[in-house]
């Protein structure tokens, strides 16, 4: 009963849920990794019944921990959305067996496809689109397939800085989302200003891409290690939202929050109910417990967490 009365009291307080925010909250996915879902006991203390969990394939993690941690995740009464992150695949045997292992174990039947953040290939695949040519997630019946979006410049596909690579990916991507029948969405790298983000998405609406977009957003924590993953990610023009910040030393050591980011972005989309964002998309930098509770605390759980409903 611990969790239903905390949600009562963070709805009940002194500060009141925003409902252009609360509303651009529902449905939110979280983002994990086998060694950061280890430190949660239960998820179901956590988020919301039927989120989907994102879970990063980092290099060197292998196959079987990742598995177990969608195998786990999943009985806990959750959609797992594993990475497939192209670089660090050998062969089309290597990502059958993946994908034969998540089903047997696991019955996953979504994935986030990307290139990775290794520079050298490990093998016969550099990016999600020569995953999605495979044809093995559409013969394995998967209903959901994530790709990249990049609301700012990515140096790594671009080096001039421009969007013409990005693009043509962009448009082969949605090409093939004519010719398979799973459904598929943008999920993007995280950024810290809506002005941007807003620019870049109805770009995409005017060149006819039509995918839904999951915006990433970084959960509260400390701005230095904000500054820290930003840095790491290639994060680029919106980077100077949190260098500004830094600028007032008091600060440094307090968390930042996305409230303004998703503030700004759920006031837009209440304005115009056809903005492409549809989803929002956290990274918990600052940890899963910190980011699902400020999530609580702004709305962001509609439904009660199958825990509670337990109690």
């Amino acid at each position: 009963m611990a969790l239903l009365n905390f949600r009562k009291k963070a709805a009940q307080g002194d500060k009141p849920v925003n409902p252009e925010l609360e509303a651009f909250l529902k449905g939110y996915s979280i983002e994990v990794m086998p060694r950061t879902a280890a430190k949660v006991e239960d998820f179901r203390a956590l988020l919301p019944e039927g989120t989907r969990v994102y879970i990063a394939h980092i290099e060197g993690t292998p196959i079987e921990d990742m598995v177990a941690t969608a195998k786990r995740i999943k009985g806990e009464g959750y959609d797992v959305m594993p990475h497939f992150p192209a670089r660090i695949i050998k062969d089309k045997a290597t990502l059958e067996n993946w994908i034969s292992m998540y089903q047997g174990e696991a019955d996953v039947k979504q994935a986030l496809l990307l290139a990775g953040g290794v520079a050298n290939p490990h093998g016969d695949f550099s990016d999600s689109m020569q995953l999605l040519d495979t044809g093995l997630f559409d013969k394995a019946g998967f209903t959901n397939l994530h790709v990249a979006g990049h609301p700012e410049p990515n140096l790594d596909i671009d080096p001039d800085g421009g969007r013409a690579n990005t693009y043509a990916a962009l448009d082969w991507k949605q090409e093939h989302s004519k010719r398979t029948d799973a459904s598929m969405a943008l999920a993007t790298q995280f950024c810290f200003e809506a002005e941007p983000v807003i620019e870049w998405a109805n770009t995409l609406k005017e060149r006819g891409m039509n995918l839904p977009i999951h915006i990433g957003i970084a959960g509260p924590a400390k701005l230095q290690t904000m500054i820290k993953f930003a840095i790491a990610c290639g994060v680029g023009p919106s980077l100077k939202v949190l260098q500004k910040r830094a600028k007032d030393v008091s600060k440094l050591l307090l968390p930042h929050e996305p409230t303004e980011v998703l503030t700004d972005l759920a006031a837009h989309k209440a304005a115009h109910p056809d903005f492409n964002i549809e989803q929002v998309h956290f990274f918990p930098l600052g940890g899963i417990k910190t980011n699902a509770n400020w999530a609580i605390e702004n709305g962001g759980a509609s439904a009660q967490p199958a825990a509670a409903q337990q109690d």
